[in-house]
């Protein structure tokens, strides 16, 4: 069973590897993930779509799995907190999320036999109350790099998250219903 993750992400990968063994991966390029109008779910499932549209057909895979994932500002549920690209933008997004309750989108696209089926779940992670000296940790520890919401919940901000409803593999990155599909 030949299984293509199109994905930059070791989070999903290592996923994948431990429940299917040896994969394929392979990043896409030149994807468009500016974000759409609408709200985050709308917003994280088109680009989920974006990303199988830049799938060769001829790939001669069993299976081909895209994923995106967002987080949900806290205060507009048509605003994401996306990847921070600096020190900066990662310490804000942290303060934003700090002591409050936000949810985490996630959607999968998975091609078998060259139809493509989409599947997009939420959770609902909190964070405690974050002091000054854990949000320089966590900065300094660039945990936050290439992470939507500038945290890893499996990592050193899991000290301070809590999944409050829904999967867990949702906030890591795939839409759980998805992988049952394999």
């Amino acid at each position: 069973m030949g299984i293509w993750l199109a994905s930059a992400s070791e989070r999903r990968s290592q996923i994948l590897k431990d429940r299917f063994g040896d994969i394929f991966i392979k990043p896409l390029d030149d994807v468009d993930e500016a974000h759409p109008s609408g709200s985050v779910s709308h917003k994280v499932l088109e680009i989920c779509k974006r990303k199988s549209e830049a799938v060769d057909f001829n790939h001669g895979f069993d299976f081909v799995i895209v994923a995106d994932t967002m987080i949900e500002d806290p205060d507009d549920f048509n605003s994401a907190l996306g990847k921070p690209t600096d020190e900066l933008q990662a310490t804000s997004m942290l303060l934003r999320l700090s002591g409050r309750r936000h949810k985490v989108w996630s959607a999968t696209g998975i091609q078998i036999a060259g139809d493509w089926t989409f599947f997009i779940e939420s959770a609902l992670v909190e964070f405690t109350e974050l002091t000054e000296e854990q949000i320089e940790l966590l900065i300094k520890s660039k945990s936050w790099l290439g992470k939507a919401g500038a945290y890893d919940l499996a990592g050193m901000a899991g000290d301070y998250a809590t999944l409050v409803d829904g999967d867990e593999l949702t906030v890591l990155g795939f839409a759980p219903s998805a992988l049952n599909l394999i």
